[in-house]
């Protein structure tokens, strides 16, 4: 895939799904759940203040007559009744609105009614680059903040499996760091030499894996044969894997402010995919983070 309306393409070859909207109380999630629904993509359930959430549709003049509205004016209330939605099979996404991640998330992980399963929690985004020649992932720049070995091999499996729903079969991870060659002394060469031999020895299935790679050999082949760098994945990386989430959100904000890089992304290893969008994202990223949503939801897991 090279571009974002590809997307669409692969929407609407799939049936309708429901989102979810917790605290729907909130115009630019509000205008993008629109524009969703407008186009029979999608069905929605806003969950928050129902008086704000009229009075924001009058003031953008979206018609949300077809939309089931539930009155809740506490935010994590509204998180909770959102992830029942989803647990009473009334909805495939859950979608975040004017309420804090960390709101969301507590009612994702609750014990008892939430949506855990035995993945680990990770962000997976996807640009769409001016000057690279298709689609580009990367993750995890918003949710694990110093990621082990262990925990990093699941981050790769969950990116692999939104890769796969975009019709690749076989992606290619290139694990990122600042040299590409073992370190001792840099912890994240040690853990991509490991994970590039966990792929290789099927602990990590359904895809390439190469590093440690610098980001120049990464996504550029000149770069990579330059330095000797003989890989399927260098030059041609489907996947980046980011070291730390403070590494991973410099990269991917550097790609949107700097690179002028289209961008979504979701939450993933939950049962349904989670919509946390910030609020700086534009309306196209939200747009566009819920229908990488609903291609996820359509269709059965892959792992």
């Amino acid at each position: 895939m090279k571009h974002f309306e590809e997307l669409e393409d692969l929407v609407r070859e799939r049936n309708p799904g429901v989102i979810a909207v917790a605290a729907a109380h909130d115009e630019h999630v509000l205008q993008s759940v629109h524009a969703v629904c407008k186009l029979g993509y999608a069905r929605a359930i806003l969950v928050g203040d129902k008086e704000k959430i009229f009075r924001s549709a009058d003031d953008l003049e979206l018609d949300i007559s077809d939309m089931t509205i539930i009155k809740e004016l506490d935010n994590q209330a509204a998180a909770m009744q959102a992830v029942n939605l989803v647990n009473n099979g009334e909805a495939g996404i859950l979608m975040k609105g004017q309420l804090q991640t960390a709101e969301l998330l507590k009612a994702v992980l609750a014990r008892e009614q939430g949506l855990r399963t035995n993945r680990l929690l990770s962000h997976v985004g996807l640009y769409e680059l001016p000057s690279y020649h298709k689609l580009l992932m990367v993750t995890d720049a918003g949710i694990n903040i110093n990621p082990d070995l262990q925990q990093k091999a699941k981050i790769i499996e969950n990116a692999v499996e939104v890769a796969r729903h975009l019709g690749i079969e076989t992606p290619k991870v290139a694990v990122l760091s600042a040299v590409e060659l073992v370190n001792p002394s840099m912890q994240a060469t040690l853990d991509a030499a490991a994970l590039t031999l966990m792929a290789r020895r099927g602990q990590i299935r359904n895809c390439l894996v190469d590093g440690p790679l610098a980001m120049d050999n990464a996504i550029d082949r000149q770069a990579a044969w330059h330095k000797h760098i003989r890989s399927e994945v260098a030059g041609d990386a489907d996947i980046l894997l980011a070291p730390d989430i403070e590494s991973g959100n410099i990269l991917v904000k550097s790609l949107v402010f700097l690179a002028q890089a289209r961008s979504c992304g979701i939450i993933t290893g939950a049962r349904v995919p989670l919509v946390v969008t910030s609020r700086a994202e534009s309306s196209e990223a939200k747009y566009y983070a819920i229908l990488l949503a609903l291609v996820l939801s359509n269709e059965e897991k892959i792992f």
